[in-house]
């Protein structure tokens, strides 16, 4: 059996199709499935019962089992625990903005970039998430929380462009109006920076927001925090952000994770303000969180000198106000585990 939220709004009408049923029957099913999070062919009443057991024989439509899930009690951030249905795990979080709701959601089981500050990639790596399993984190946690999502990142668990055909083919279901019907340039992808996909993703006439996890200004000090760095240098991920620029005349964000005594000294604000300055970048500043022995936070005085340098070097700036970090589910601090405890 297929797993229906694999499928683009195409491929689904064409298996409807080719069960002898009418077109329209597949926007119906998708009004179950993405608008009222019905994933029981017995529960779409609006179907004949020969059609809902014709469909069951081919379709499935696992939304994700719950594992635990935690509230802030700060700012009601909610991070979720999900076993897939071959037992592993993944986390996704809700985060809550005055008028708008955004859903962090996973590309993998884990992640093999292995950032030093960040605890998906301690936890190792297992295995690419399926298209299903990407779409599913929204439904469910809509389905959960009864909240429709208006914003999706790409930045949990995972490197999306090592997932690049499955993260594509989500966004594009994520997307579609008779599907998730999100706004495109209210999804964002983030990524450590894959030279040959970020290239690949100018040509996709996808109008995503892009995010490059940067961290660093020379490849000296990058090589320690990202290990993938020894692989793809900056030079060669900030020439293929020049060309996706050049090709879409998109801003870039760049994320940068401010580590006291690593990346924060007026030396790395002066140098990074140097690499960017010929590119569209907004920089988010983001004191690390807690995950690892030995990282800590600069002082605040240290984060404004290095904001305030990046501005009178003319690089747009802002220190990122991290939700959720009291149930670690901040930036960095997903990883694998079997449960939750609620909160």
């Amino acid at each position: 059996m297929k797993n229906l939220l694999d499928l683009s709004y195409d491929e689904l009408v064409s298996e409807v199709t080719n069960l002898g049923l009418e077109r329209y029957r597949a926007d119906q099913i998708l009004d179950w499935v993405f608008d009222k999070k019905v994933n029981n062919f017995d529960e779409m009443t609006n179907l004949s019962k020969q059609h809902r057991a014709l469909l069951k024989e081919h379709f499935t439509i696992p939304f994700l089992k719950l594992l635990g899930k935690r509230v802030s009690k700060i700012d009601g951030t909610t991070k979720f625990l999900w076993e897939l249905e071959d037992g592993n795990t993944i986390e996704s979080v809700m985060i809550f903005h005055p008028g708008r709701i955004t859903a962090c959601i996973s590309t993998q089981v884990g992640c093999p970039v292995k950032c030093v500050f960040c605890a998906t990639g301690m936890s190792g790596f297992v295995r690419n998430l399926t298209v299903g399993e990407i779409v599913s984190q929204i439904l469910s946690m809509e389905k959960e929380e009864g909240k429709k999502i208006g914003n999706v990142v790409y930045m949990g668990m995972g490197e999306p462009l090592l997932n690049y055909e499955n993260t594509m083919k989500s966004i594009r279901i994520l997307n579609h109006r008779k599907m998730g019907n999100i706004g495109i340039r209210r999804i964002t992808i983030s990524t450590v920076g894959i030279p040959e996909k970020i290239v690949q993703l100018a040509d996709e006439g996808l109008d995503v927001k892009l995010a490059l996890s940067l961290h660093a200004p020379t490849n000296f000090k990058r090589d320690q925090l990202v290990p993938l760095n020894r692989k793809y240098s900056i030079e060669e991920i900030l020439n293929a952000i020049k060309v996706y620029q050049m090709k879409t005349g998109r801003r870039v964000t760049i994320e940068y994770v401010l580590i006291r005594g690593v990346n924060d000294e007026i030396s790395d604000a002066k140098k990074l303000a140097e690499i960017l300055r010929n590119l569209k970048v907004f920089v988010n500043l983001i004191p690390v969180n807690p995950t690892a022995e030995g990282l800590s936070k600069p002082s605040r005085q240290r984060l404004m000198m290095f904001k305030r340098i990046l501005l009178e070097n003319g690089i747009e700036t802002e220190i990122r106000r991290e939700k959720g970090s009291d149930i670690e589910a901040a930036c960095g601090q997903l990883r694998l585990k079997r449960k939750v405890s609620s909160s």
